[in-house]
């Protein structure tokens, strides 16, 4: 075997994909020289809305969000569907529903790897999964094909992942001239650090595993599958990057969705709140599942009450969903993913500006709404923020109300809409994505004038696609004026004010870039 010293793994074979779309959150883009105004893209219209699902797998990478463009992926990635989640099921809807653009994150409790033991003269080296999973079958061999060393100090390592309940390899991982001294620039804790198949798990041995030969050393302890998940799971940690936060790691993102556990959890009330306020800071809409537990509307309406959720960030409805394949109404359904599907549909064919209540948008053939919710009782939840699942046809359900929680929020009935508070949205997140770095430019009056003209011609494309009522909007742009929302050395607030189709009344939406320390952070109300 030749070395790669500069390599360090070489993949023989790999089915499942690599989540290359993801992005750091933080730009950092400098002047390329003093004054200069650097032309921004042109913001664009309609952009394919993308969605991210929180949720328990049977396996998969933790607290990594990988994206996926159909549910053979996710099955490649996370496995398929379990009884100890109902991510799998939440993704299938989100896909037979219209989506196409996911970002899925696993979460575990207490999950282990399987562990392997590599036995040598002054004990084993120990390795575990990197995957923790009851399914994960993860083997290793040790030789000294190519090295000659007196010492005895270096040897290779190949590791392979193999399908469940079979022999089949999926992924192989191969390192040569690996060392056991933690000085050694190819220290095996280091190289298996960035590894996708196994780490080192304990404190390393002095001296080099002994040689397998031509076998194999399958794992000598299974992985486990962990608890459900806590709040605090979900929640997960700012500064490791885990539960939600490890949604920084995406750029942008237009809808998040928390699946449950199973069939009968939903995330509490810790986790809602932090999802809302996450959702408020990263310009996204929560979709919140209601509990089993509700059987009527005064079920409802009293226990989002109780709850407190009152957010326009966040979209729910009742009643939940059944199979129309089923003889009894005794297990409901989250249609969560289902919303989440239909939205980006939405977004696709007609734009955000838009209601879900129109033909071509209706639940799968198999969704019927759990309960048959009479017209008066529907505009009481309707009323109450919560959207209501009307049809007792196959095929012909449908999500009606177009609300948001926004009732009793400090933002006012004005975002009670969703279809006024998404266009919101999709208005501060394009118009944000593509003048956050202009507060970087030094040259404030071209910027200034740069930054309105662009956004006008976003605004007049608005009005041509029927998003506004009228072309009777204004722009207007100040630089280092005004209450500063951010502590930075220089922002750049952009003003606009318009008439949405979709409501009676006129929005003002103020956006602020704020420059601190090399970074942007952005704002606004």
């Amino acid at each position: 075997m030749s070395s790669c010293h500069k390599c360090w793994h070489c993949i023989t074979k790999r089915t499942r994909k690599d989540a290359t779309r993801i992005v750091d959150v933080k730009q950092t883009k400098e002047l390329s020289s003093p004054g200069a105004v650097e032309v921004d893209s042109p913001i664009g219209l309609l952009a394919s809305t993308t969605a991210a699902f929180l949720g328990r797998a049977r396996r998969g990478p933790l607290n990594t969000p990988v994206f996926i463009e159909n549910f053979s992926e996710f099955r490649d990635h996370f496995g398929g569907c379990w009884s100890g989640s109902m991510l799998a099921d939440a993704v299938q809807q989100f896909f037979s529903h219209g989506g196409t653009n996911l970002y899925v994150v696993r979460i575990a409790n207490n999950a282990r790897g399987a562990r392997i033991d590599l036995p040598g003269p002054n004990g084993p080296l120990v390795l575990e999964a990197a995957e923790p999973s009851s399914t994960e079958h993860v083997r290793a061999a040790v030789d000294y094909d190519g090295i000659e060393d007196e010492k005895g100090q270096y040897f290779n390592l190949t590791l392979q992942r193999l399908a469940p309940d079979s022999s089949i390899v999926l992924d192989q991982e191969i390192y040569r001239r690996l060392s056991c001294q933690s000085d050694n620039v190819l220290f095996v804790g280091s190289e298996l650090a960035r590894s996708q198949l196994a780490h080192v798990c304990n404190t390393v041995p002095a001296h080099r595993p002994d040689s397998t030969g031509a076998g194999y050393i399958n794992q000598t302890e299974m992985g486990t599958d962990g608890s459900a998940l806590s709040d605090y799971d979900l929640i997960g940690s700012p500064e490791l990057g885990t539960g939600m936060f490890s949604l920084n790691k995406i750029e942008e993102f237009d809808l998040l969705y928390i699946a449950p556990s199973m069939t009968s959890c939903v995330p509490g009330p810790a986790a809602v709140l932090a999802a809302e306020i996450y959702c408020r800071r990263r310009g996204t809409m929560l979709i919140l599942d209601p509990p089993e537990t509700w059987m009527s509307t005064s079920d409802a309406l009293e226990g989002f009450e109780e709850a407190g959720y009152a957010h326009p960030d966040v979209l729910s409805y009742f009643p939940r969903a059944m199979s129309s394949h089923s003889a009894t109404r005794e297990e409901s359904i989250a249609i969560g993913g289902a919303i989440a599907g239909l939205l980006c549909k939405l977004d696709r064919q007609s734009g955000p500006w838009e209601d879900l209540d129109q033909q071509g948008f209706e639940l799968s053939h198999d969704l019927l709404p759990a309960l048959d919710i009479p017209a008066s009782e529907a505009h009481r939840l309707v009323k109450g923020g919560l959207n209501v699942i009307v049809g007792q046809r196959p095929g012909h359900a449908m999500v009606c109300g177009s609300v948001t929680l926004a009732h009793g929020s400090q933002s006012g009935d004005q975002f009670t809409s969703l279809t006024t508070r998404r266009l919101c949205l999709s208005i501060k997140n394009a118009v944000d994505s593509v003048t956050r770095r202009t507060v970087f430019k030094l040259n404030t009056a071209a910027v200034k004038e740069h930054i309105v003209a662009d956004v006008r011609k976003y605004m007049d494309e608005l009005v041509n696609a029927g998003a506004l009522k009228n072309d009777r909007f204004s722009v207007d742009c100040d630089t280092n004026q005004g209450e500063k929302r951010i502590n930075c050395t220089r922002d750049i607030t952009i003003s606009l004010t318009f008439d949405p189709a979709c409501s009676d009344e006129t929005i003002k939406l103020n956006i602020c870039q704020a420059k601190s320390d090399s970074e942007v952070a952005s704002q606004y109300a």
